[in-house]
């Protein structure tokens, strides 16, 4: 919008985003540099409220960033103890023993934690280094100064729901100016995508691929419970419909993670990954486990599954991504918070150092230097060709030549297979509905499984609805003229809260957009067949509001 009149601050470094990488970028700012100004803004209520992984943590980049948080009682307090991994049929599952296992496959030395409440714990170092953090502050547009980023304009309310032009309650948001600008908004950032858009950050690299994650926290029998087992299992219900698996994780205090995700490249439109989920917990070894206890929570968010080859250009004027925004995940490994942090380690010291040196706005070209040909690039590296194999050879020879590959990459430090391609976008792999059948989902039986708008109720979301919608068509008509003859429009179904409905049928089909449902999961914006649907920054403080995902 032209012609508003804003408020501006200075900082040194404005990072937009408080999860792991942003909080580990702004704590290291600090501690290279008590005077450096650092803010760090958050779309969520608080701290943690928008952050959602398994999570089982591996402690090297914590270990990197803070070398005594063993002594700073931080929320990590669950060693794994057991690790399994099976494969699952309908009625049965074989365990596949650890020995063939990479020795980067093992989680012994990890913990199992709620990244909410480590990123509650992180932002509270920070605060004690003197870093500004600011929840309930959502980051609507980038400022630039030129052909470079200079900050953000935050914290922008009272835009009218129906024309979203400014209206009688209007608060125009601050701009918050930086001589670097990090971003760590998680996967599909809105910024981030806008950023990768107009420096073509992505030329030469292969494009970005997805997974959905789904997650419910248990609170099961205790004489089930067996603090610090790690569980993962692949194959039933998806079986060739899709790749994915689950997680299940037992925390403290009987509570269990169940956790499933689905890869975004699947053909068959019909598939409902929410309905995947509900159904893999009426597997007899799962349904066991649970039988007698009670769902506490639930929410979902995107995977960044594209790995080394997917890794865009992480620099721009003025810019750098972090973490997930980057697209730092270990697939086979299925952590990703090591490397978000190592990676704003790397961030806040190539700042620190051209801030040093009298530099202001230009390219950290050492950030990136040291993300590709350090610890980073090193771990995401040996496991660059499971991914790819995966998707075109299917789960069985991925097991198989994917596992050999990461043994090859331990052992001798190259790749038999060099360095496989993805295919096309997740968007772009959606097949025509005409040529492929449907999928009988069993109706949730609300004790094992539940509704999807049941479950978001989990969520504890919220979002005011005297605002525009934060989910936006490019062209309105596309759903019903365009996805639903084609696709039937999926929409329907890969969102896993229940956003988009199709009502009618026929000449009086209409699309409707349940922005308030949204958990803020991004998979709309990655796997609508037309692209059709762009998520934006809702105002500040909306979303879901997780306790300890």
């Amino acid at each position: 919008m032209t012609g508003i009149t804003r408020e501006s601050m200075e900082y040194d470094v404005v990072i937009v985003g408080a999860g792991p990488s942003g909080l580990a970028a702004a704590i290291r700012l600090k501690q290279l540099d008590p005077d450096l100004s650092v803010v760090v803004l958050e779309k969520g209520s608080e701290v943690g409220a928008h952050i959602l992984s398994g999570a089982v943590l591996d402690p090297s980049g914590l270990d990197a960033l803070l070398p005594d948080w063993r002594e700073m009682d931080a929320p990590i307090r669950v060693p794994v103890k057991h690790d399994n991994f099976y494969l699952l049929g309908p009625a049965g599952q074989i365990r596949i023993p650890n020995f063939p296992m990479p020795p980067l496959m093992n989680n012994h030395g990890n913990y199992i934690v709620s990244m909410a409440n480590v990123c509650r714990w992180m932002a509270g170092v920070a605060e004690g280094l003197g870093v500004e953090i600011f929840p309930g502050m959502a980051c609507s547009q980038l400022v630039y100064d030129g052909d470079r980023v200079a900050g953000v304009v935050a914290g922008e309310f009272g835009l009218d729901p129906e024309t979203a032009e400014p209206g009688p309650s209007y608060e125009p948001g601050m701009e918050l100016r930086g001589k670097y600008v990090f971003l760590s908004e998680g996967v599909r950032g809105s910024l981030a995508k806008e950023v990768m858009a107009k420096y073509d950050l992505s030329a030469g690299h292969c494009p970005q691929k997805f997974g959905l994650g789904m997650k419910e926290i248990w609170e099961i029998d205790p004489e089930k419970h067996k603090e610090g087992t790690v569980t993962h299992t692949m194959g039933w219900p998806l079986g060739k419909n899709a790749g994915g698996g689950s997680f299940i994780y037992h925390l403290e205090n009987n509570q269990v993670y169940v956790g499933f995700v689905v890869h975004l490249n699947y053909k068959n439109p019909h598939l409902y990954p929410y309905a995947e989920f509900q159904r893999f917990k009426h597997h007899p070894m799962v349904a066991e486990l649970l039988k007698g206890g009670k769902r506490v929570a639930y929410g979902a968010r995107a995977i960044s599954e594209g790995g080394w080859q997917s890794i865009p250009k992480l620099v721009a004027p003025g810019v750098a991504l972090l973490g997930c925004s980057a697209g730092l995940v270990n697939v086979p490994r299925i952590k990703g918070n090591h490397n978000a942090m190592l990676s704003g380690k790397a961030a806040a010291e190539a700042a620190h150092a051209a801030i040093k040196a009298g530099r202001m706005g230009d390219e950290l070209s050492d950030y990136e230097a040291d993300v590709r040909g350090g610890a980073i690039g090193a771990d995401l590296k040996k496991v660059r060709n499971v991914k790819p194999m995966w998707s075109k050879w299917g789960l069985t020879a991925s097991l198989v030549f994917g596992g050999l590959d990461m043994w090859t990459n331990n052992l001798f430090g190259f790749s038999l297979f060099g360095t496989l391609k993805h295919g096309k976008s997740d968007a772009a792999a959606t097949g025509k509905a005409a040529d492929y059948r449907k999928i009988d989902y069993p109706k949730a039986d609300g004790v094992l499984s539940f509704d999807r708008l049941t479950n978001v109720a989990y969520s504890f979301t919220n979002h005011d609805e005297n605002q525009p919608a934060h989910l936006r068509l490019k062209d309105p008509s596309i759903p019903i003229a365009v996805n639903l003859p084609l696709y039937a429009e999926p929409a329907q179904r890969y969102c896993p809260a229940g956003v988009y409905e199709v009502l009618g049928e026929g000449a009086e089909a209409t699309f409707r957009i349940n922005f308030q449902n949204c958990v803020h999961c991004k998979t709309c914006d990655i796997k609508d067949p037309s692209q059709n649907i762009v998520w934006t920054t809702p105002m500040g403080g909306g979303g879901p509001n997780y306790p300890n995902m």
